[in-house]
């Protein structure tokens, strides 16, 4: 039976004080969908906006970019579904890819957040890399508990931060993910680091997006 992943993808493409121009992170769409689809595992694409997702950062050098920036996923991902219009529970799992932009539409934003809770209590899987997991701040199942605290997670380290987006990201995701009360942690700049807690898989910056997708890929399998 064919598993089916959904991907909740940025509409921002300008961030910060001088608009520096942003988008969601070309392979950290682009890795984990290789990964995915080489598997068998149908992807659809949301955003907040629906229609068109800007994208930053591609690499036609990197082949796994090069080959989805010419396939028709790549024209679906830009006839992005409107998220709420959406249910996350009719997927076995939703991933949110990073970038800069997911910091100015998908951080705390209640689609988003309500994507999440609908995985997550469906016993879902709910994963997301570099600054996509953004968008688990502020989310609540019904306890009334941060739903990061007590889990272990990663995401965009504020080492790798200061050398890259300082300036234009309105808080740093590492400080505002342990605020939470998440068990955080990271590797070197830029070197893949992922975290699977359960059903949450997060992974740390670009390197990871592969990575975390292969996690995803074992989880889905595991779902029977």
């Amino acid at each position: 039976m064919t598993k089916h992943v959904l991907f909740i993808v940025t509409n921002a493409a300008v961030i910060g004080p001088k608009n520096r121009p942003t988008g969601f992170f070309f392979a950290e769409v682009a890795h984990p969908f290789d990964v995915l689809d080489k598997a068998g595992i149908a992807v659809e694409f949301a955003s907040p906006a629906g229609g068109w997702t800007p994208f930053d950062a591609y690499d036609e050098k990197d082949a796994a970019q090069k080959e989805f920036r010419e396939s028709k996923a790549f024209r679906r991902l830009n006839r992005s579904r409107v998220l709420c219009e959406v249910d996350a529970a009719d997927y076995d799992a939703i991933l949110i890819p990073g970038g800069l932009g997911p910091m100015v539409d998908i951080q705390r934003n209640a689609e988003v957040q309500h994507a999440i809770v609908r995985s997550w209590t469906t016993n879902k899987i709910v994963s997301a890399v570099c600054h996509g997991p953004c968008s688990l701040l502020g989310v609540d199942v019904g306890d009334g508990v941060p739903f990061v605290r007590g889990k272990k997670v990663t995401g965009f380290s504020k080492k790798e931060e200061f050398d890259y987006a300082r300036e234009d990201v309105p808080f740093e995701l590492e400080d505002a993910l342990t605020g939470e009360g998440a068990i955080y942690s990271s590797a070197a700049n830029w070197e893949p680091h992922v975290v699977v807690d359960g059903r949450l898989i997060t992974g740390q910056n670009p390197a990871s997006a592969g990575p975390l997708a292969q996690e995803l890929l074992s989880a889905l399998k595991k779902q029977g």
